[in-house]
């Protein structure tokens, strides 16, 4: 029994874990409910501590260039230590939140590639960390955010790709480590445009909502009209026409830079 308890600490033999999600798909600000189950392996088994988390893949500045970084933002432990009997299962259910900053990873139905976000599970076993699979989540917009991407689409902008990149945006209510970039390619009408970049930085009241455009080479320069930040309650965003909103802010840059 001792030479199975020794194996059983390294990892052979030893107490394994799963989590299994109750609904896959949640908003910024909402719960993600599910369980996790820990198998007993060989012998008994004391469990530390065991907890979960959400993680994602974010793009950091390298150099001269990005390299992708797993990042755990969420951290929730769930109770305390117990022992788990051999071949015996021992069910923790859960419910975590998610922070009202989390990007989302859905936009209509499409699944947005590169946003990896999922819930983490850490098994700690003398003083051995047992991380289980990622389990992936599916993020959609709150309503003010889908207000902001159906204008977009109304205007016959294209959804190009997604990320997320660790910093932070100066002047806004961010507080995680890290950012999402959503870019939309113009239609023919704005000629003088390449993409136009979205960021939302949402907390329990409004959000800011960032836009950036990049312009094709050789048209103007860097200025300060290229960027606009605002503020969106995310209950009383019913009242503005969106898509005449940013029609008419690209309208005013290309105006002043002669390209619309």
């Amino acid at each position: 029994m001792g030479f199975k308890r020794l194996l059983a600490s390294m990892g052979a033999g030893g107490a394994s874990v799963e989590t299994e999600l109750t609904e896959q798909n949640v908003v910024p600000g909402g719960v993600v409910q599910g369980e996790v189950r820990v198998q007993g392996g060989s012998v008994a088994q004391q469990i530390e501590g065991l907890s979960v988390g959400l993680q994602a893949r974010v793009e950091v500045e390298g150099g001269d260039q990005e390299v992708k970084q797993d990042l755990e933002f969420v951290k929730q432990r769930l109770g305390g230590a117990f022992e788990v009997q051999a071949g015996a299962v021992h069910v923790v259910p859960f419910g975590l939140e998610i922070p009202w900053e989390t990007p989302v990873t859905s936009i209509g139905g499409q699944q947005l590639n590169g946003m990896n976000i999922g819930v983490t599970t850490e098994l700690e076993i003398a003083r051995a960390l047992d991380s289980g699979d990622l389990d992936p989540i599916n993020v959609h917009p709150l309503p003010a955010q889908q207000a902001i991407l159906d204008a977009f689409i109304s205007l016959d902008f294209r959804f190009k790709s997604a990320d997320m990149e660790r910093g932070h945006i100066r002047g806004t209510r961010q507080r995680l480590p890290f950012y999402q970039e959503i870019e939309f390619v113009p239609p023919q009408r704005y000629r003088g445009l390449n993409q136009v970049e979205l960021t939302f930085v949402a907390d329990d009241r409004e959000m800011d909502v960032i836009l950036e455009m990049d312009k094709k080479p050789g048209l103007f320069s860097e200025g300060s009209d290229s960027f606009r930040a605002f503020k969106v309650g995310l209950h009383d965003f019913q009242g503005t026409d969106w898509a005449a909103y940013l029609n008419q802010w690209i309208a005013d840059v290309g105006g002043r830079r002669n390209w619309a």
